[in-house]
């Protein structure tokens, strides 16, 4: 203890952010992430301000032989920020964006939120694809694939990555881009946090909004699967420009008519990557497949749009674990059991949703990033969210067993990573999702983490 003691006060001579033990009373409330499941004691936590704190916090680390979590917006839901008896460096002060207009590039720190770089880019009519909840950190969506409203015209969040500055496992800070260290960076293009700890991120910027055109009819599951298959079969037709989900929900509120309050609905929620007037008019048909319980579309400002979800998630609150899994195709079948699933969640607060993808997220090959193949039609996610610990048994199986059951429309076994659950499927999925990469993966972290300290991830074993 006493050397832990002079490894502390070493670091906090060359240390400029805060340094939080067990003792401090800001400990409870540092440790805590978005899902209120997760309850972990790290050893300390060192919330940085720069790039030098974080070289300092993970020499720390190796001297003391502990393993490391990178928290930066908290939000993973099997809680990867945080861990027991390790060091957790916070980037959560770490959150500045830096917009260069003319070369349509953006610098994003490694502690940022998807609403800095929304409301950065867009005084300059610019954006890069983010996810679909503004609170969530960039690193963590980021760096396992980052599906988002743009992910039809632009790809996805990797697919807009330029380079990076990150803190490797021996505390170097070295820089990677096409022309440096690429290997590094063809890594963090969907290998997850396994690398080192990305202190900024350089994103490739679009032209786009600030009005966009978000179309979200809204029918009950009663009534039956007819506008899910017009849906499914229009977006064979226009998957290269629209970006959309069939999301499950449970209907309440002023915006629902009183009678269908605790109903079961789904959203055809969709965002046009183009010009809002012209999205209005071919998304017209999406809001004409049957009698509505509401209609959420209209021409909205594109930082609005990015947070419209934020409420079914709000952090902190809710007790929550997601699995995901990428379909071939979207037949009939697959829609019916959804369907099925959606009227069986045991909490109302439950989601379950159906992903398109193609355009330009399919336009990538294999190969050119960790990410991997590209040739899956769509992905179905269950997203358990309740409140009572009395109720983990019941919401936890629902998800798995959705999971699980529907595995015969699966994409070769593969997952999105950014949806672990719990990450107890972590060791077979992150081989089986990676498919071909996975070896290349392991001979890069081997050579940027041979002692695995950044394991609290998908993580990739290094060689022995």
């Amino acid at each position: 203890m006493n050397d832990y003691r002079k490894s502390l006060d070493r670091l906090s001579l060359e240390f400029d952010g805060e340094m939080i033990g067990p003792e401090d009373p800001r400990f409870d409330g540092a440790r805590g992430v978005w899902n209120a499941m997760i309850d972990r004691h790290p050893a300390l936590i060192a919330q940085c301000r720069h790039a030098g704190d974080v070289q300092a916090a993970v020499k720390l680390a190796a001297a003391r032989d502990l393993p490391i979590a990178i928290r930066g917006g908290g939000h993973n839901v099997a809680g990867h920020g945080v861990c027991d008896g390790g060091v957790v460096i916070d980037l959560s002060l770490m959150r500045a964006v830096t917009v260069d207009a003319s070369a349509q590039v953006a610098k994003v720190q490694g502690g940022a939120l998807w609403r800095d770089v929304d409301a950065a880019t867009q005084k300059h009519g610019l954006a890069t694809p983010g996810g679909l909840i503004s609170d969530t950190g960039v690193a963590g969506l980021t760096l396992s694939g980052g599906i988002g409203w743009l992910r039809a015209q632009h790809g996805l969040a990797i697919d807009n990555l330029l380079g990076a500055d990150v803190v490797t496992a021996d505390g170097r800070l070295i820089h990677t881009s096409a022309d440096e260290n690429p290997e590094l960076l063809w890594a963090l293009q969907g290998g997850g946090g396994n690398f080192g700890v990305v202190v900024q991120f350089e994103f490739a910027l679009h032209p786009i909004g600030p009005e966009v055109m978000f179309a979200a009819p809204i029918y009950l599951v009663e009534d039956g699967p007819e506008p899910i298959r017009a849906w499914r079969n229009f977006l064979a037709k226009h998957g290269d420009r629209v970006a959309s989900l069939c999301e499950f929900s449970t209907a309440g509120g002023e915006d629902f008519p009183e009678e269908h309050w605790g109903s079961r609905v789904f959203t055809l929620a969709c965002v046009y990557n183009g010009d809002a007037a012209e999205g209005e008019a071919l998304l017209q048909p999406l809001r004409e497949l049957g009698a509505m319980s509401a209609d959420f579309s209209g021409r909205m400002n594109y930082c609005d749009v990015q947070q419209l979800f934020d409420t079914l998630m709000p952090a902190g609150d809710f007790r929550c674990y997601w699995k995901a899994r990428y379909l071939t195709e979207l037949t009939d079948e697959m829609i019916d059991l959804a369907m099925a699933n959606a009227l069986a969640a045991p909490s109302d607060n439950s989601l379950s949703s159906l992903w398109n993808f193609g355009g330009a997220t399919a336009a990538v090959a294999a190969d050119a990033t960790a990410f991997g193949d590209r040739s899956m039609g769509w992905m179905y996610s269950l997203d358990s969210v309740w409140t009572d610990p009395g109720d983990d048994a019941a919401n936890i199986a629902w998800s798995r067993d959705g999971w699980s059951n529907y595995e015969e429309f699966g994409h070769h076994g593969r997952a999105y990573l950014n949806f672990p659950g719990h990450g107890e499927d972590n060791a077979a999925l992150t081989r089986t999702s990676f498919g071909p990469n996975y070896q290349r993966l392991v001979e890069i972290k081997t050579r940027y983490d041979p002692k695995n300290r950044f394991r609290f991830n998908q993580n990739i074993a290094p060689k022995a």
